[in-house]
């Protein structure tokens, strides 16, 4: 009985077995050892044949096991999928799975960390090509000094100083703290993010909710509370709009009411105590009876009490709910012999079937069919517009004297009922979520419901939520008319027919999982906007798998979601709370917020430190921040700036703005003009201090010293002083939209705190005791307070950058955009078609081998194809024999070599150049004449899959230039002397 439904009625269960001693925990436990004897089987070649056939057979078993089996892992391949090896034998390693880009915020900084290098190492070599000419130039020119032997070792030393003097720059430019500031703001990010009830499975996917620019959620459990409630109550010709003091009901009704209740509900149902304090009790079986004990607990009587009076075997009848009766009665015998029979379901029906209402009095009065269709049209109609759903109470008296009723004549018996009330039972909205919902919309995010309940309740929940406004112009379709709408006469869904409609859709009703995926999915695919879309979805059931799948950002409920569902998904809500959502696009914008301060600093440092090093290298023959100095600078900027400034929590600002989008730079026009703005501060300050400060402050010049010399008051300044700056700059580097109070909850962020003061503290040891290692002076107060002078002159030299409008300043350009997938040549795409993600780094660094390693596998590749066939060999060799294709369909429609939708199409050898050469030098596999081809076989997939034309089958092109196609004559023969193929050969 495994997987099917109990449509009605009620038992026991009895547990026998779990985990790895139940059915599917046996299949499961063949998967896992038929998993372990494939990679076995690859190590033991040379086994008999007999083991091999076995083994086959075991596959093929586990295989049927595998595909039958519902919710697989997240990535899904199941081995039908996978191709096989010569020897049946799934194919482990090569899962032909889409590529899988880096996430966009690793992408944008892998690149522009590339680029800085580049320009940091260019830097660096020529500090020292121009230390050296300067030397010497000098030297061996300008004073005219001969070349000794003597003086050779002091040369060395002066080039190894120089040399030194390039690599600092070069440490010094190269921004290795970038990774660590993803990295460190990621985790730090993911670790807040549980304590607001979100568990994140994928890293990327915390940073991919800041981009977020929909939602689709789920209305059951996520928008409401999945807590059925009685919210309105109908008796005695009253509508209470909220449930009334049990005083305010007529004793015999409330006597009906509560015994019907208790018995009429399922034994099973219950309503248990809170699992800690200050909880709400929580309801066991089904949703809708737990409202009712709910209810009868609100008019203070125990339903535990009625029931341990009338125990399950007392009943002497139970008509069970189902889809046809649409309501529930049981019938308990009194002790004089009459019978008394309570029921309850939907209201449009079972009012149908009442004879007599309960007056105030606790009288029955007749109820006519225009007693019925008023009380329709003043109470369950209203209830219905406001989305609650509503059922009717009733029951009927058998009188001992009529004698013993047919029980099997369920029309004569479910006839003549006495109405007792007519209750309306909603799923409250959850009482954070319209507040969580209206910080979306500010924020910029389109929140869309998704539900499989009717359009009348999902419309009244998505206005109580705040996802429909009265008067808005926005559409709530059903899942039938949306399909209508987004498919042509065939039957197949268009693109452009979705896009007309997902701009406006807030609601989609009665809607099935593959409308949810279908939504989604033409979200994302659409072009209709200049940006992107990036879509988040919720989902509880294991059939919401593809849509968290397909979607950008999956979220799974911790508490109600399906063990399949959480693996589809990105990011687990442990309360199951909406408002969990908002948390997270929050700590998702605030990691590229975190990431921009921190470029922010750090660019400001590597634009003076290089400057200022290879400007006194040019000018002075010295750098004024010498090689130890510049790794501590290094150390402040890299390693501690990203943790300072990669650990500041998020607020609620944040959902202020609109999201940024894929495409957005990472350094905008605002950060430009702060990082450009505090350099020339910056450097005013230390170039003052390096050629004209020995005057100013009234000390020795240590310009121009010699080689051996102890370090310099007048350098240590520069020093100090470039340090100084960089901590003030630290806490401009705060803001990054042009704020002006760089202060505001600095207090928030321990961690920054911490290390500014840490830094000041090591700052003063190293100049006051540093000595000859730190090439310091021990400095005197007064020429400290000037470096501090200088320092905090940053932060008011940061007030007059931000008075600037950006607006002004168009020639400053944005930078660390990222590589977008279709910036990628093909033939890099086809380089990389081996590997798991997409590395813009490696993209960036190998554009130069690109060409060299197509070249050689092309001509590989043709030799392979030469060879091929010039084999006297039968070419069914080391193949699948003909026949186990039986037809050209089959072989296309077989689940191995389905083509995905998104891979991209790679051309076999180079298809954009040499359009002009005749049609056999390209596409060089030459499948048989079109009369064959119901026996084509299927080649084996190959390990080296770069641009080999018997890896993969293309599908054949009926454009006869470049169809490739051979005379039927020519089939599997190998290549005469005058043949294409020959000359083929001959041209290589």
């Amino acid at each position: 009985l495994s997987g099917t439904h109990v449509m009605e009625g009620s038992g026991k269960m009895l547990v026998t077995a779990v985990g790895v001693n139940s059915q599917t925990g046996i299949i499961f436990a063949l998967i896992g050892s038929s998993d372990d004897g494939d990679v076995d089987g690859e190590d033991k070649k040379d086994k008999k044949k007999d083991d091999r056939g076995k083994k086959d057979r075991k596959d093929k078993k586990s295989k049927f096991l595998r595909s039958t089996l519902p919710g697989e892992k997240k990535d899904g391949a199941n081995v039908e999928m996978q191709p096989l090896k010569e020897d049946g034998e799934p194919e482990k390693k090569k899962k032909k799975l889409p590529k899988k880009e880096k996430s966009v915020l690793q992408g944008k900084l892998t690149k522009l960390a590339v680029q800085i290098g580049k320009a940091g190492l260019f830097m660096s070599t020529l500090t020292v090509v121009i230390l050296i000419n300067r030397f010497l130039i000098d030297t061996f020119w300008i004073q005219g000094l001969p070349w000794t032997a003597e003086c050779v070792p002091m040369y060395v030393q002066l080039l190894v100083k120089f040399f030194i003097i390039g690599v600092t720059v070069l440490v010094v430019a190269v921004p290795e703290g970038l990774p660590l500031a993803v990295t460190i703001s990621l985790a730090y990010s993911v670790k807040k993010m549980m304590k607001d009830n979100n568990l994140v499975r994928h890293l990327d996917a915390c940073e991919t909710m800041g981009n977020a620019t929909a939602i689709c959620s789920d209305k059951t459990g996520t928008l409401t509370m999945n807590r059925m409630t009685v919210v309105q109550v109908y008796f005695a010709g009253q509508l209470y709009k909220k449930v009334p003091e049990p005083d305010l009901i007529p004793a015999k009704i409330l006597d009906l009411l509560t015994l019907g209740i208790g018995v009429n509900c399922a034994y099973t149902t219950k309503i248990m105590p809170p699992e800690r304090d200050g909880g709400l009790s929580r309801q066991v079986g089904n949703k809708t009876e737990c409202a009712l004990l709910g209810f009868s607990l609100d008019l203070h009587r125990d339903y535990q009490a009625i029931r341990n009076e009338i125990p399950e075997e007392k009943l002497f009848k139970v008509y069970t709910f189902n889809s046809v009766r649409k309501s529930m009665s049981t019938v308990l015998k009194n002790s004089d012999g009459s019978y008394r029979m309570f029921s309850k379901g939907a209201s449009e029906i079972l009012l149908k079937k009442c004879c007599k209402i309960m007056t105030a009095s606790g009288e029955a009065k007749f109820f006519k069919p225009k007693d019925r269709d008023e009380l329709v049209k003043k109470v369950i109609e209203p209830m219905a517009s406001e989305g609650l759903r509503t059922i009717c109470l009733a029951y009927r008296e058998f009188p001992a004297t009529e004698g013993e009723p047919d029980w099997d004549n369920e029309a004569e018996i479910l006839a003549g009922l006495i109405c007792i009330a007519v209750v309306g039972i909603e799923d409250p909205v959850r009482p954070e979520v319209p507040e969580a919902i209206r910080k979306c919309q500010h924020a910029g995010i389109t929140v869309r419901m998704v539900t499989g309940d009717n359009i009348n309740t999902a419309r009244a929940i998505a206005t109580k939520c705040g996802i429909l406004h009265p008067g808005d112009d926005f559409l709530c379709l059903e899942g039938k008319e949306f399909n209508r709408r987004i498919r042509n006469e065939l039957g197949e869904i268009e693109q452009e027919r979705i896009d007309k409609i997902w701009p406006k859709l807030r609601v989609l009703a009665r809607s099935s999982p593959t409308d949810k995926h279908t939504l989604v999915k033409g979200i994302i695919d659409s072009t209709v906007l200049e940006q992107r879309q990036v879509v988040a979805v919720t989902g509880d059931g294991t059939n919401d798998g593809p849509a968290l799948k397909k979607a950008d950002v999956g979220f799974a409920m911790g508490i109600a979601g399906t063990d399949v569902a959480k693996e589809a998904s990105d990011i687990i809500l442990t309360d199951d709370n909406f408002t969990s959502i908002v948390k997270a696009v929050m700590w998702g914008r605030n990691v590229y917020d975190s990431i921009s301060k921190f470029l922010q600093f750090q660019l400001t440092v590597n634009v003076v430190a290089v400057t200022v090093a290879f400007t006194g290298a040019c000018i002075i023959q010295d750098s004024p921040l010498k090689a130890v100095q510049m790794l501590w600078v290094n150390l402040i900027m890299d390693t501690f700036a990203s943790l300072a400034l990669a650990t500041e929590p998020p607020t609620e600002a944040l959902l202020l703005r609109n999201p940024y989008g894929r495409k957005k730079p990472l350094i905008s026009r605002t950060m430009m003009k702060n990082i450009l703005g505090h350099a020339i501060y910056q450097m005013t300050v230390i170039f003052t201090l390096l050629f004209v400060g020995e005057r100013l402050l009234d000390i020795d010049s240590g310009r121009n010293a010699p080689l051996h010399s102890p370090p310099s008051e007048h350098f240590t300044i520069v020093f100090n002083t470039f340090v100084l700056m960089q901590i003030f700059n630290e806490l401009n580097a705060r803001k990054i939209h042009g704020e002006r109070n760089v202060f505001e909850g600095v207090f928030n962020n321990p961690i920054f705190c911490s290390i500014i003061l840490g830094t000041l503290v090591v700052q003063v040891l190293i100049v006051q005791l540093g000595g000859k290692p730190f090439s310091c002076a021990s400095l005197t107060i007064e020429q400290w307070l000037w470096c501090v002078v200088l320092g905090v002159g940053s932060l008011l030299w940061g007030q007059l950058v931000s008075s600037i409008p950006t607006s002004w300043l168009k020639f400053l350009k944005t930078a660390g955009h990222g590589t977008q997938q279709e910036e990628i040549p093909e033939e890099e795409l086809e380089e990389m078609k081996d590997q798991d993600e997409i590395d813009h780094a490696e993209m960036e660094l190998r554009r130069g081998q690109v060409l060299w390693c197509r070249g050689l596998n092309r001509i590989q590749t043709q030799i392979r194809v030469v060879n091929a066939f010039r084999d006297s060999v039968s070419p069914y060799e080391g193949l699948e024999t003909p026949e186990s294709r039986s037809s050209i369909h089959n072989f296309m429609n077989h689940p191995e070599f389905r083509i995905d939708d998104s891979e991209t199409k790679i051309p076999l050898i180079d298809e954009n150049e040499d359009e002009d050469e005749p049609p056999t030098k390209r596409n060089s596999v030459i499948p048989p004449p079109l009369t064959g081809l119901s026996n084509l076989p299927s080649l084996p997939s190959s390990p080296n899959q770069n641009n080999n034309a018997l890896d993969r089958i293309i599908p054949l092109h009926r454009d006869d230039s470049r169809s490739g196609l051979i005379p039927p004559n020519s089939a599997g023969l190998p290549p005469c002397p005058g043949s294409p193929l020959h000359s083929l050969e001959t041209s290589l």
